[in-house]
């Protein structure tokens, strides 16, 4: 039994380092072909070996699934590494997010009416960047198009779902 559940642990850490996207434990489970339960279980126990011994990265809960991912004490040395290829986003870009973000569903008309600025070239470098996608079209005159987050925003900020987003009360207005 011990050497299914060590074979069970290798196999998934092999999934989840050569996957592109988190893996959810229901992908796992179809693809091992073994019980979610008995999933979730060596999941916990991959977790618990990677955050008592000293590694460089984690297993963590992102966007629906779970990845490996480098430990946030290292991040100084990774931004060194990466920093070349690091693609970050603009300011006003980042804003835009943050309103798609925590309005959606929302249209190009809602954005710019908070904003107070167009922002159709924004929206479509975030539509290009796949952190925000058309989910539809709102009913009414013109029938605009309705914009929310992506799966690839999770993954972008390290979040498993929108609740995790901080609360809007943390936020105060600037004087």
């Amino acid at each position: 039994m011990l050497f299914l559940e060590e074979t069970t642990k290798a196999i998934i850490e092999s999934m989840l380092f050569v996957s592109q996207d988190p893996l959810s434990v229901e992908e796992i489970a179809i693809i091992i072909d073994i019980d979610a339960k008995e999933i979730r279980f060596a999941i916990e126990e991959i977790q618990k070996e990677y955050e008592k011994e000293r590694h460089g990265f984690h297993l963590i809960n992102v966007a629906g699934g779970f990845v490996f991912a480098t430990k946030v004490q290292y991040e100084q040395y990774i931004e060194k590494l990466l920093k070349p290829l690091l693609n970050t986003l603009s300011h006003a870009a980042l804003e835009t997010l943050a309103i798609i973000a925590y309005k959606q569903p929302i249209t190009r008309s809602e954005i710019e009416l908070i904003r107070g600025v167009n922002v159709d070239k924004i929206v479509s470098t975030l539509v290009e960047k796949n952190l925000i996608e058309e989910i539809g079209r709102k009913e009414g005159p013109g029938r605009p198009i309705i914009y929310a987050t992506t799966k690839d925003f999770l993954k972008y900020f390290g979040l498993n779902d929108l609740s995790q987003l901080p609360s809007m009360e943390n936020f105060k207005a600037q004087d």
